[in-house]
């Protein structure tokens, strides 16, 4: 028997469809009011001056209703204006780079291991199968401290390792931005593990000779996304401190937090942990915007410490030894995913095209109604952002991401060549990664980045930003001597 209607799969793709169907829901507004538009212009030409200039006398308006009507207008626009939220904007951030007497190849690593655990072959061996699956490179670094055998984690040697990566990454923010220090109005320092008295705030107002008045905060034990809760406070500092500048410093000191025992759920850290950190200047001021490289336009900030899993998966304390680590539960993938979905219920509705939700809305209607069974419609965030800043917590976490998010290789990219070249970084990797972006000359005016960083806790955090500008392809920076030779094949399993 003849086919009498075609074969609809294979006459029409279904990849300009679903185009089209975005095009027309995301534009539906325009297309209704085209036709409105076009008929009360029609409606106008048709009519004469006559016409036209009786309407005007019909409505017989007096100079009290005309200023009352006006005075209405300025103080619903000025009330308006007066509770609109104040822009911020990402004037510059700079990045710190390790210096070449600071990394640690994978032989330099294992020789280490060796004479540090001589007494216990398998946390060797765990380490190096851990190492060959980690997706990090030869040219990762650690603190000096580090390099000694044994380790000489000092409280003298982890102020230096703060000094060091801190101050080289606020003196490069300097030097980029013409700020003067007397000009930091809010300061805010995150890091994880490492917190002295005085703090890493008051360390860096001694240093800098900050003023008086300055609004300062030191963030501590938050873990890896603590640099969007920084972003975060920031932001709401700016909302309520005028004409202001704040500066966010975003790192992991490493020195009193080398594990030296021999469990193994607590030497991975030691595997994938790197030097770090990250200097980024935000602003309120209107002046900043011609040359601000971003403006932040959503934080979204999920904790899923009630739940006693996500609150001990990522938990220091010390082993049957009494040495002090940081214990990584197995179970930390799911939380993160479970974080992950809450994270993004919550952001999609603030960013994605009227056309995802309505997929994702007739989904969960048809689950809910019809078929229980039915699969669950995943956003497609690609058409929200151009860019993506996944946390380089390690090769699992971004390829988790990459799979939820149905993302591809490029848009994932930076991330795992932050974690090839750097490592873990903790919060400041989401830092490397946008100056990655940056330095292969991909960001241009317009464009939306979405920063996801996971932490202890548990915590799941996004920040979303727009370009203001196009960026041209930085001079300076730590991807400054080897851009050129990224993206790299970074196979499976590296043979130690």
């Amino acid at each position: 028997m003849p086919q009498i209607l075609p074969d609809f799969s294979a006459s029409v793709k279904l990849k300009y469809v679903k185009l089209g169907y975005q095009y027309l829901v995301n534009h539906i507004l325009t297309f209704l009011l085209i036709p409105v538009m076009a008929g009360i212009l029609i409606e106008v030409l048709r009519m004469g001056p006559e016409e036209i200039v009786g309407i005007v006398k019909s409505l017989r308006l007096d100079t009290v209703q005309i200023l009352c009507s006006s005075f209405l207008i300025v103080f619903v626009s000025t009330v308006y204006f007066m509770s609109k939220p104040r822009s911020i904007y990402l004037v510059d951030y700079a990045c710190y780079k390790p210096p070449v007497t600071c990394r640690v190849p994978f032989a330099t690593f294992m020789e280490h291991s060796r004479l540090i655990l001589k007494n216990s072959p398998k946390s060797v061996d765990f380490q190096m199968r851990i190492l060959e699956r980690s997706g990090l490179g030869e040219e990762t670094s650690l603190p000096p401290a580090i390099h000694y055998i044994p380790p000489t984690p000092t409280m003298a040697s982890a102020r230096g390792e703060a000094e060091i990566v801190i101050f080289s990454a606020l003196d490069s923010l300097f030097q980029k931005t013409n700020l003067k220090p007397k000009d930091i109005d809010i300061l805010i320092v995150n890091c994880s593990l490492f917190s002295p008295t005085p703090s890493l705030s008051a360390m860096i107002v001694n240093k800098y000779k900050l003023r008086s008045n300055i609004k300062s905060f030191n963030l501590s034990g938050m873990g890896c996304s603590a640099g969007v809760v920084s972003i975060d406070l920031a932001r709401d500092l700016l909302q309520v401190v005028p004409n202001a500048n704040a500066v966010v410093v975003s790192t992991e000191i490493i020195t009193p937090n080398y594990y030296q025992g021999d469990e193994r759920a607590m030497l991975l850290p030691n595997c994938l942990f790197r030097m770090g950190s990250a200097a980024i200047l935000l602003s309120n001021k209107r002046r900043e915007k011609g040359r601000a490289k971003y403006k932040l336009v959503h934080v979204v900030r999920t904790h899923k410490g009630s739940d006693d899993k996500a609150y001990k998966c990522v938990f220091e304390e010390e082993d049957d030894q009494g040495k002090v680590g940081i214990r990584l539960s197995k179970d930390l993938m799911v939380i993160a995913g479970e974080a992950l979905k809450s994270n993004i219920t919550t952001m999609g509705p603030l960013v994605l095209p009227a056309s995802e939700q309505l997929l994702f809305l007739f989904t969960l209607i048809g689950r809910k109604i019809f078929n229980p069974k039915w699969k669950p419609y995943i956003p497609d965030f690609k058409q929200a952002f151009e860019h993506f800043c996944i946390h380089a917590g390690g090769r699992a976490v971004i390829d988790e991401l990459q799979k939820n998010l149905q993302l591809s290789a490029e848009h994932v990219e930076a991330s795992r060549m932050t974690l090839h070249r750097f490592g873990n970084t903790s919060s400041s990797s989401l830092w490397y990664e946008l100056n990655y972006i940056e330095a292969k000359g991909r960001m241009k005016k317009g464009d939306r980045v979405w920063q996801i960083a996971f932490g202890s806790g548990f915590k799941c955090n996004s920040a979303v930003w727009k370009c203001n500008r196009t960026i041209r392809t930085p001079s300076d920076g730590p991807w400054q001597d080897c851009i050129d030779k990224y993206p790299v094949h970074i196979p499976e399993i590296v043979k130690l």
